[in-house]
């Protein structure tokens, strides 16, 4: 398997944070050097995502390790199904196993999230995009962000160098110093390459006008109620896009989603999905 440089950055630190290489249990408890057979289990229905991580750490722990993937990311499975095969030596199995599930049941759980989203929303007329944000694990980003794709969601900016969105505290900053939003946006569209959006956040319907006048590509409709929502949408009028963000959840996403809005951006997808049940059973 050819790893990824950040898979195979991520993987290492997890490795050596958990000492993969001194293992005192196996060390001490298994005689000899005994081989070892084992599957890793979906104990739940689940979306799988993260198998490259899973693989990436018994295969860095010992490249002797063969890993067999019995399915592939964004793959919807059923309780009891077998996702991987692993095999080698059984101290090496051992030593590596917490670590490559951590992966397997975080990213799992992201993607899981996500497909229960999307899927609250698709038979939509005109379904809204579910995106991720920042919230995300320091050090996993791209792999959270990944599993959030393999959920059939959409990325939000990796990072901030991808993009000009003016937030609450940039606007505060602004209007603290006399500035004016509209020449704020126009000095941020001069500066940054064509393909790139200027985004403004807006929590309230004055604010949205602003933006509008300002000249915002999209603006972020942030924690507005649905009556709101809908009025915004239809000031709007297709002049931006819009992005519906704050306290979207399971119960209430369907009802954001028939609003109008273009966009729904929840980080609850990477920073509350519970991981799912995984494990790994020796044969």
């Amino acid at each position: 398997m050819n790893l990824s440089p950040e898979v195979r950055r991520v993987v290492e630190e997890a490795l050596r944070e958990d000492r993969a290489w001194e293992d005192l249990t196996t060390r001490l408890v298994l005689p000899g050097d005994p081989a070892a057979v084992a599957v890793a289990v979906v104990k739940q229905e689940a979306v799988v995502a993260g198998l490259e991580p899973f693989a990436a750490a018994f295969l860095l722990l010992d490249p002797a390790t063969r890993v067999e993937l019995l399915a592939h990311d964004g793959e919807r499975v059923e309780p009891g199904r077998a996702v991987a095969r692993v095999s080698g030596r059984a101290a090496a199995v051992l030593a590596a196993e917490r670590v490559a599930l951590n992966f397997l049941q975080r990213l799992s759980g992201v993607a899981t999230l996500t497909a229960r989203f999307v899927a609250a929303v698709a038979d939509l007329p005109r379904p809204p995009r579910v995106a991720d944000t920042r919230k995300t694990t320091p050090g996993l980003r791209a792999l959270e962000k990944a599993a959030v794709r393999a959920g059939g969601g959409c990325n939000h900016r990796f990072s901030l160098a991808d993009g000009v969105l003016v937030k609450d505290n940039h606007l505060a900053l602004l209007r603290a110093a006399g500035l004016d939003l509209a020449a704020a946006v126009a000095r941020a569209r001069a500066a940054t390459p064509h393909l790139l959006r200027v985004e403004v956040e807006a929590k309230t319907l004055e604010e949205v006008e602003a933006a509008l006048a300002a000249g915002a590509d999209a603006i972020l409709l942030d924690n507005m109620d649905l009556g709101t929502l809908a009025e915004a949408v239809r000031r709007v009028a297709g002049r931006a896009v819009t992005e519906a963000s704050g306290g979207v959840t399971l119960e209430n996403v369907r009802a954001v989603a028939a609003t109008g809005v273009d966009v729904i951006s929840i980080g609850a997808l990477t920073h509350s999905a519970p991981a799912v049940d995984i494990s790994l059973e020796v044969v």
